[in-house]
């Protein structure tokens, strides 16, 4: 017994089973106040803090924070370029604000669609009026106009026939089948 676990987890090493994990780009920094990581810590830093630089000296710089707090960190986790995590924010806040409209272009866009469906309702009014008058306008008479009860009829008329269709269908399978059966077998038999 204890071999045959021994061998399934042995089996199990083999096979390399293991979760899957991601390295993270979250940086966190501490400040010191020796520039030595082995100091009083005097503040932590995340990715895209920024900081000045005073002084440095072999593996460390001396850094001025944000609220005047001045410490050491290690040289190699600095950079002079703006970092992606500082450069995403700002692409979000863009996008945001292009995506923001202003109450004014809001509402030109409003009136120019209205004025835009006004003028579509006069054109159908004029149709509308021709086709009561009896003088139907070339245009307007390759054009069919469906009112919403006529709609209803033909979708009902059309799901009707639809259903008729499924189950002309569904008999003629049913005799279709009997019959190969009845030729094939003579007939279907129960035991």
């Amino acid at each position: 017994m204890k071999r045959a676990a021994a061998l399934l987890l042995a089996l199990l090493a083999a096979r390399g089973v293991a979760d899957t994990a991601y390295v993270s780009d979250e940086l966190v920094l501490g400040v010191y106040a020796d520039p030595n990581n082995q100091g009083q810590r005097l503040a932590t830093l995340h990715s895209g803090t920024r900081v000045d630089t005073l002084l440095q000296s072999g593996e460390f710089t001396q850094v001025r924070l944000s609220d005047g707090t001045t410490g050491w960190v290690k040289s190699a986790f600095l950079t002079s370029k703006e970092p992606a995590v500082v450069r995403l924010k700002q692409l979000e806040e863009e996008l945001d604000r292009a995506h923001a409209t202003t109450p004014a272009l809001a509402e030109a866009a409003a009136r120019s669609e209205v004025e835009q469906l006004k003028q579509e309702l006069a054109a159908r009014q004029t149709e509308l009026d021709a086709v009561r008058v009896g003088s139907v306008p070339q245009s307007a008479a390759a054009v069919p106009i469906f009112l919403p009860a006529a709609r209803e009829r033909w979708a009902m008329i059309a799901s009707l026939g639809a259903l008729a269709g499924l189950v002309c269908g569904f008999c003629l399978g049913y005799a279709t089948l009997a019959r190969r059966i009845r030729q094939k077998f003579g007939g279907l038999k129960v035991y």
